[in-house]
């Protein structure tokens, strides 16, 4: 097991390499606009908990330039979920009713109004962050053609650190989610842990801590680094290090806001929103095996998130071959069937059409 935990850290460290070398291809310069012009705050609400990595790494130190980058004509007013009182399902409304002016969450969160969302982020779909990012940027515009039937609009994208398991005892297989209570966060991850004998829970993810705390889950689902910023370590005991899913989420806005600005106000918000997306791409890349490694006590490659302590530390489990081949038999056996059964046979051939390029599958013959 050892070897296998130490192989499984080199193939890791040379898959981030990689795609960090990937992600400075997509690299922005930083935004600019002229100081003429009416100001404005930009308002937004975006990740769960101001403790997350996404919002203090990536997007506040990024508002924070907003002013010196506009000439002082644009301040940003950000906000998180838990400090606005506000859920997944929420954020669609919020831009749509002028509340916010961009609103962020998991795409496979707000697809109960539009279930083609779900596409960018079925369970099992991307074993890396790297076919993450292809599939997020391949359904954009497909995804922004639904979006706009409700009069809003995705602006970029981001992802999380690999979606893994947490469990507070010791799960070595995805075979010993059976019988477990699980909690999950999107309807295919429900179609993939139903299909392994767990039972699922829908817990909002800052109630989640209490929940494992109390029994009312035995394990969940989310990103190392998540898990590390809401403190899991202290309620769970071991992580199932397999790549569910990678919370894929989209930065929306209301479709007349977005048309309303002017030309060069529009293009600086892109702009701003396209260096967010490609510095949280960045950010899970290295984020999952950091968040593993933090959560284990590993002080030599806990670089990013909190190291907990050797009291506290979490025991990791390397997926087994046997077990990523599951994961992969039980996307194309139940998971894309489910979603298609879902989203109807349209949305099978638009899968086809921009996604079986990037994945080499076909949601036709499912």
């Amino acid at each position: 097991m050892e070897h296998m935990k130490t192989r499984m850290r080199h193939l890791i460290a040379a898959s981030v390499i990689g795609i960090v070398a990937a992600s400075a291809a997509h690299a922005q310069d930083n935004p600019t606009l002229s100081g003429e012009g009416d100001k404005f705050t930009l308002k937004t609400v975006t990740q769960t908990l101001p403790t997350l990595t996404q919002y203090t790494k990536v997007e506040m130190p990024i508002y924070k330039q907003v002013p010196d980058w506009t000439n002082g004509r644009v301040a940003v007013e950000p906000s998180t979920w838990a400090e606005y009182g506000v859920q997944a399902a929420d954020i669609l409304n919020l831009v749509r009713q002028g509340q916010v002016d961009v609103g962020a969450a998991p795409l496979a969160q707000v697809s109960g109004q539009v279930p083609f969302l779900e596409i960018a982020d079925l369970a099992g779909l991307s074993p890396d962050v790297k076919t993450a990012r292809s599939v997020a940027d391949a359904v954009i515009d497909a995804s922004n053609t639904e979006l706009e039937k409700f009069g809003i609009r995705m602006i970029g994208t981001y992802p999380f650190p690999a979606n893994i398991m947490f469990c507070k005892d010791e799960v070595d297989s995805l075979a010993d989610l059976e019988g477990h209570k699980v909690r999950t966060f999107s309807p295919s991850q429900n179609d993939l842990v139903q299909s392994l004998g767990g039972q699922t829970v829908s817990i909002g993810f800052p109630e989640v801590y209490g929940a494992l705390e109390r029994g009312v889950a035995d394990c969940a689902v989310t990103a190392a680094l998540s898990g590390n910023a809401a403190k899991w370590f202290e309620v769970t005991n071991s992580m199932l290090n397999i790549p569910v899913s990678w919370g894929t989420g989209g930065y929306y806005v209301s479709l007349d806001w977005w048309n309303g600005l002017a030309p060069d106000v529009q293009t600086f918000v892109g702009d701003l929103y396209a260096k967010i997306e490609d510095e949280q791409w960045a950010l899970a890349a290295a984020g999952t095996a950091d968040g593993v490694a933090c959560n284990s006590g590993d002080e030599a490659n806990c670089k990013i998130g909190q190291l907990v302590s050797a009291e506290q530390a979490m025991s990791v489990v390397t997926p087994s071959e046997e077990d990523m081949a599951k994961l992969r038999q039980t996307l194309t056996d139940v998971v894309i069937p489910a979603w298609v059964a879902r989203c109807g046979e349209d949305c099978a051939a638009k899968f086809d059409e921009i996604l079986g390029p990037v994945t080499g599958l076909s949601a036709s013959t499912n």
